[in-house]
């Protein structure tokens, strides 16, 4: 996860529009509030801009980004 100001500037947003978008529920992405902080999942930002995590051998998304085989 993120926080929301890091989020805003990979889209090109200022702090201050991105905590407007976040509180009208209106982000491009989701947001989770956690007590008082906004946080963007790391997954949702890179698909917001487009960039995809590799798939392993069987076609699933490794948790640190890295694409894996199995070994067996």
């Amino acid at each position: 996860m993120v926080d929301l100001t890091t989020a805003a500037r990979a889209i090109g947003l200022g702090r201050t529009k991105a905590y407007e978008l976040a509180r009208r529920n209106a982000f491009p992405c989701p947001v989770l509030r956690i007590g008082t902080s906004y946080r963007v999942r790391t997954v949702d930002l890179l698909e917001l801009v487009g960039i995809e995590r590799p798939l392993d051998a069987d076609g699933l998304s490794d948790p640190d980004g890295q694409a894996t085989r199995a070994t067996v």
